[in-house]
């Protein structure tokens, strides 16, 4: 066997080895990605197996698309490749980049996935919009071990450099081996096939392709068959974003009587609904609290095994828990623009608010006249162009943010939650203490990497793991015993706000509405009544609530599938504000306006998108990318496409679906002032 691989070209040994190293450099990846990411309620090894095999193929793929320059220059160069100096120097170059970028996207891809729990895809690109990048920047530096990150980068770094060296002089000391023209050629022609080979990756018509890594409905098991680099690469062609007047008009119909439109036109698309409101009732203020990362699945109110948030569990007893409420789409700028103008964020890649055509909205915000309105953020607004989404569409509005608080900042995201809340307080007194009703926006944001908690009061104690029962914990979900003590300390400053609002004197005047923008990352998860993390909508259920002791009466569980963009029409009329509807949200306590009612989400499963419309009794969804839908039964077997069992609820719900998304994007662009 020695003899064998002595006798081949040391310049063709080069290329095997560097080969192999690279190889080696990309299952190193996985095996971390393996052990310390990998997450799945799938007990078949095969499967598991299978995932393997399909992601060692993707990273051979990657690795000979990038050894293959290598190739063609030995293969031109032959015996010359180690005795010229220019190439020994660009040899070294072109390894030295191609082992320091796979590593930093690797890392990038790592921190991704434990950040949104999906393998590395264009949609990262937004966290480097302008404007944005410090505080992004601020957020890592904040959440993660840059510092020490970068040394062992440096190091590896050092190693592979010394590797490199080493490998290099001790095949340049090899001796030389001529080839004939015939054997050259067969070289030539056998490594150029097998590179080929590998890089068309299957024994079959088609080429391997990431879509092969989706051979089930398991995000975990898909993470782990495909390789990031190669995924991030193949999804960079997405198109950008816009609407399709065609297929607008096709299901408009099916849109416009779900929605109730009065005077329903496909020609001019007309979406308005006007409402007359209720001059008999209070002008009571209304507070939107934003809970940052707060799923339903983690909170007490849902049944988490941990109990975590006592707080909220006791206002949504003695108020109004919201049991089906969803929203649109995982992010917290997508969740600030869809609450507050009425419409999903369904951008592709980038995030409405950071879309300039999409910035000039008509929303119902605008429309509570003769109240002073707010927008409360530790931060700055600055950040995902929030600010723009307010001051463009709201005339009149005051907003708070880094640099008008007197507290300090504690992280990226500004002061703390709790010092928030006291400024926020502060401001809903002054108005109360005036008789001066004000509608307001308040953003928590510290249940959110990296995590910072704050004494309080002087009486939040955080929790240790000996603290915690191993076994509920591990039921829970809750990844790390950080993630549990900032879910705590958001119930805290919940309880806080409570509070002030007491003492402040404005509690008995005000609605409170609270709502998580999106759940957190979570282990798997099996307490809930649907399976939902298998389902992939786990990721926008969350915990919604209502809280006003003397204007709603406790005890009251409201299982209307619920939506983000369903708050202002409901608050409106709480309050009996006339207002006109451009966009797609309805009121939940009008009878007639959810006769019939779903509720819109965007999920991402198996690496793919998808959008849905969803009852209490099925789930109707879209491949964004395939246009396949499928059809569930809530109440039977959740996770069993039955679309070919009931014909007629699948023709409808596939209108209203489509009709709905198709509306949504027309919307974005044409809903202008």
């Amino acid at each position: 066997m020695q003899n064998l691989w002595k006798g081949i070209p040391r310049y063709i040994r080069y290329v095997f080895v560097q080969t192999l190293f690279l190889f080696l450099l990309t299952v190193l990846f996985r095996v971390v990605f393996y052990l310390f990411f990998f997450k799945t309620t799938i007990t078949d090894s095969a499967i598991i197996r299978k995932a393997w095999y399909l992601g060692l193929k993707f990273d051979l793929r990657l690795t000979l698309i990038l050894i293959a320059p290598l190739l063609i220059v030995t293969l031109i160069c032959r015996n010359s490749f180690f005795t010229s100096k220019a190439i020994r120097r660009a040899n070294f170059i072109y390894l030295f980049i191609i082992y320091l970028g796979l590593t930093l996207l690797y890392i990038l891809d790592l921190g991704h996935y434990d950040y949104l729990g999906i393998r590395l895809d264009p949609s990262v690109l937004r966290f480097l919009a302008k404007g944005e990048r410090a505080d992004n920047a601020r957020m890592v530096w904040q959440s993660y071990p840059v510092v020490r990150g970068f040394l062992v980068i440096a190091v590896f770094m050092f190693l592979i450099v010394r590797l490199q060296k080493a490998t290099w002089k001790r095949f340049a000391a090899q001796p030389v081996q001529l080839l004939n023209k015939g054997p050259f050629i067969s070289w030539t022609v056998a490594l150029i096939l097998l590179t080929a080979g590998g890089i068309y990756g299957n024994i079959a018509y088609f080429p391997l392709r990431w879509s092969q890594a989706m051979f089930t409905r398991d995000n975990g098991v898909t993470s782990l068959g495909l390789n990031p680099i190669l995924y991030f690469v193949s999804n960079l062609s997405v198109k950008g974003d816009s609407f399709d007047l065609q297929e607008t008009k096709k299901y408009y119909q099916t849109t416009a009587e779900y929605l109730g439109v009065e005077h329903p036109d496909v020609n001019t698309l007309n979406y308005q609904r006007t409402h007359t409101g209720d001059s008999t009732k209070p002008k009571l203020n209304i507070v939107l609290v934003m809970l940052e990362s707060t799923g339903a699945a983690p909170t007490s109110m849902y049944g988490n095994p941990m109990q975590a948030t006592p707080n909220m569990q006791r206002l949504a007893d003695s108020g109004i828990l919201f049991k089906n409420f969803y929203v649109p789409a995982v992010s917290t700028a997508r969740t600030v623009f869809g609450v507050t103008t009425g419409l999903p964020d369904v951008t592709l890649v980038r995030t409405a608010s950071r879309h300039p055509k999409m910035l000039d909205q008509r929303i119902l915000m605008d429309q509570f006249k003769g109240y002073k309105k707010y927008y409360l953020l530790g931060g700055n607004t600055n950040w995902a162009n929030i600010r723009a989404v307010f001051t463009n569409n709201v005339e009149g509005i005051k907003i708070y943010e880094e640099g008008d608080y007197d507290a300090p900042k504690a992280d990226v995201w500004g002061i703390s939650d709790y010092d928030l809340v006291n400024a926020a307080s502060a401001v809903f007194k002054e108005n109360n203490d005036k008789k001066q009703p004000f509608v307001a926006f308040l953003q928590l944001a510290d249940n959110h990497p990296p995590y910072t908690t704050t004494k309080g009061a002087g009486d939040f104690k955080k929790l240790e793991k000996t603290d915690i029962d191993k076994n509920k914990f591990d039921k829970s979900g809750f990844v790390s015993v950080d993630q549990f003590n900032a879910l705590r300390y958001e119930d805290y400053n919940v309880g806080h706000l409570i509070d002030m609002a007491r003492k402040d004197g404005y509690l008995d005047n005000t609605i409170f509405v609270f709502f998580g923008d999106h759940n957190c990352i979570l282990n798997p998860y099996s307490f809930m009544p649907l399976p939902e993390y298998e389902m992939a909508t786990g990721s926008v259920h969350v915990a919604a609530f209502m809280y006003s002791p003397k204007h709603i009466g406790g005890g009251q569980v409201n299982t209307t599938p619920a939506n983000l963009i369903d708050v202002y029409p409901t608050v409106a009329g709480m309050v009996g504000m006339p207002y006109t509807n451009y966009t797609l949200g309805k009121d939940l306590f009008d009878s007639t306006a959810i006769k019939g009612k779903y509720t819109f989400m965007t999920y991402v499963r198996n690496q793919q998108n998808y959008y849905a419309m969803m009852n209490e009794q099925y789930l109707y969804e879209v491949n964004r990318v395939t246009n396949t839908s499928a059809l569930y039964d809530l109440k039977a077997d959740p996770q069993r496409n039955v679309i070919s069992q009931y014909p007629d609820i699948a023709k409808y719900l596939d209108n209203l679906t489509r009709g709905y998304y198709q509306s949504t994007r027309y919307l974005l662009f044409n809903n202008k002032k």
